[in-house]
């Protein structure tokens, strides 16, 4: 993206007419009011975006009103989020987009919030006392952002009773893996009409036989990383019969059948590493093909990294690179979601505040990205803070 979300603030416009699409979602009035003050302090410079610096950022005295957001206030989370996606699509989709699964850690002290256990985190890079949310998000030529949200409730959560009421978890919720929560958003996206060529997730969601074999039935393209022990099936015409380990098939490969390609760019300029691609076997749908794709450092060329591939035989290796390079995205995304939108600083323990925030908060990211997007396009005006509107516009 040229222009990055750190240099885009929203302004007032388009802040208000977003609070304009999400009224008919809203029963009463001061609900509506109150989230779109929510949501303007999620956009706003606080440090720290909790209940009372949120209150202080939109004109509130006290924190209650805004709190309410979460906790008592009428509103579905999910058709929030519902016309979350279809504001995306509407203003960064793009038919060569990309859907992208990953999850993050939210480090947590106690007990009680929903979802908590010692389990390991990303984020912190370690075992940690944590809840852990299942994001899937959204990137094309436009912009990326995110689209949807899903809190991994571990099955002793799941299996309590007690601890279940305490949270508010709702009854029809039953114990899900982490791909089976992934595979439910990414069709959820599918369904409503996300432009989506590709998919792509680490190794956690690759791994999955039941999330691959779902996407190919669609058939839905795929780049989706997965360990050096995963087995691959090679059938002629693509190859021998054989079954293989991922790694063991890679290393039977001549030195000439690696070739150094970009898959995208970064920081530091275009990310260049070299590539080996095989074709495994047809896919069940005719010009369909399943492949195995290997990425090799070029600093560290013992550090090998391994993707299944499922894709229409038209597609090129570079294509299928840049997809495997955008799965880095979503890191950005939680970098950005995190630093700038609040993603982790809710201060709730039930599970309708946390999806609740956490749909609130991809909202704001989503106006960023889409500000951006017009920004690149240079049919922004200079931005306005939202530090600088007056108490009065901000709890209007």
């Amino acid at each position: 993206m040229l222009v990055e979300l750190e240099a885009v603030a929203a302004t007032e416009a388009a802040i208000r007419a977003v609070g304009a699409r999400l009224r008919p979602l809203f029963r009463r009035q001061h609900a509506h009011r109150h989230a779109c003050a929510y949501l303007r302090g999620l956009l706003s410079s606080a440090e720290r975006k909790n209940g009372w610096q949120l209150a202080e950022e939109t004109g509130y005295r006290q924190p209650r009103s805004i709190q309410r957001v979460l906790d008592r206030s009428v509103w579905d989370a999910d058709a929030v989020r519902d016309e979350l996606r279809a504001y995306v699509v509407a203003e960064l989709g793009d038919p060569s987009g990309v859907l992208v699964v990953d999850e993050t850690g939210f480090l947590k002290q106690g007990t009680h919030s929903v979802g908590v256990k010692r389990q390991y985190s990303g984020t912190a890079g370690r075992i940690e006392n944590c809840q852990i949310g299942v994001f899937v998000g959204y990137a094309s030529a436009k912009g990326r952002t995110g689209l949807d949200r899903a809190l991994y409730l571990p099955q002793e959560w799941a299996d309590d009773p007690v601890r279940r009421t305490a949270a508010g978890v709702p009854e029809k919720t039953t114990f899900h893996t982490k791909p089976q929560l992934a595979l439910s958003m990414l069709a959820r996206a599918l369904d409503g009409g996300v432009p989506a060529a590709w998919v792509t997730a680490d190794e956690v969601y690759g791994g999955d036989g039941a999330l691959r074999r779902a996407l190919e039935e669609r058939p839905q393209a795929y780049v989706l990383a997965v360990k050096r022990t995963q087995t691959v099936t090679t059938f002629p015409p693509s190859q021998p019969l054989g079954y293989w380990h991922a790694d063991e098939l890679a290393a039977a490969q001549p030195a000439t059948a690696w070739q150094r390609l970009s898959c995208g760019e970064g920081a530091q300029g275009e990310r260049l590493y070299d590539w080996l691609y095989l074709e495994l076997r047809p896919g069940l749908q005719e010009g369909w093909v399943h492949g195995l794709l290997v990425r090799r450092s070029l600093s560290t060329p013992e550090e090998l990294a391994y993707y299944l591939v499922f894709a229409p035989t038209s597609a090129s290796v570079e294509t299928i690179v840049v997809v495997a390079g955008t799965r880095w995205s979503i890191e950005t995304f939680f970098k950005q979601a995190k630093g700038q939108v609040g993603l982790d600083h809710y201060e709730v323990r039930s599970w309708q505040g946390w999806h609740r925030h956490m749909t609130l908060a991809l909202w704001a990211l989503a106006l960023l990205a889409v500000e951006a997007a017009r920004a690149k396009k240079g049919a922004l005006a200079p931005p306005t803070s939202c530090r600088s509107l007056s108490a009065s516009c901000a709890v209007s």
